[in-house]
Formats: structure tokens, C-alpha cells, sequence
């Protein structure tokens, strides 16, 4: 539970840090954030998987590019699930999912699964 916390906090102040430095994303404050980090942790267990496995021939075709859309479009339904934050472009919900995927990546490195 411990470790649960601990990433939603990180994820919450990644997605500021993106905030910040991408166009396309606007998030108000930091209770917004840890709220979308909450929901964008659900859409990434239970939405993407789905996604995943009827896009699969699509992925194998573009050698997993197509993977990276798929990203993209489950920070965009978190975004659409949260109230305060807007990604206004695709470019904003690409570039913020790669952002919080490395940011999860490196988490599962670090705390384990």
C-alpha cells in the first residue's frame, strides 16, 4: 500500500512537471493531479490491456509504434474520467503518456512490482 501511495504521489508531480512544460496538457493544481494519477493508474490496468490485445496485429505492423496511440489514448480517457485537467492535443496526450510511462517504467524498476 506503501509503495502504491508513494507512485501516485510521483506520477501526481510528474504530470505537474509535464503540465508545465507541454502545450497541450493544463493541469490547475496538485489535488487535480493525484486525482488523475488515480484514474489514469485504473485506465492503464483495466482499459489498456483491452486495447492492447485487439490492437495487437496492428502493433506487430507498425513494430509496437502503434502501442505508443494506445498510451496516448488511455491518458486522454483519464483526462476525459478527471475534473482540471484537459489535454487539448493529440501531441499533449502522446507526449504526456510517453512522459508517464517512462515515469512508471522507472518506478517498477526502482520500488518492484
Amino acid at each position: 500500500m506503501v509503495k502504491f501511495l508513494i507512485r501516485l504521489v510521483i506520477m501526481a508531480l510528474v504530470i505537474l512537471a509535464l503540465a508545465h512544460l507541454l502545450p497541450g496538457l493544463e493541469v490547475p493544481s496538485f489535488r487535480d493531479a493525484l486525482l488523475f494519477a488515480l484514474i489514469a493508474a485504473i485506465c492503464n490496468a483495466v482499459i489498456a490491456p483491452i486495447l492492447l490485445v485487439i490492437s495487437f496485429p496492428l502493433t506487430v505492423l507498425t513494430v509496437g509504434l502503434f502501442a505508443l496511440v494506445v498510451n496516448a489514448f488511455t491518458f486522454w480517457i483519464a483526462s476525459l474520467l478527471s475534473y482540471g485537467i484537459h489535454v487539448t492535443s493529440f501531441w499533449g496526450a502522446l507526449w504526456g503518456g510517453l512522459g508517464t510511462w517512462v515515469t512508471s517504467f522507472c518506478l517498477n524498476e526502482w520500488l518492484g512490482e
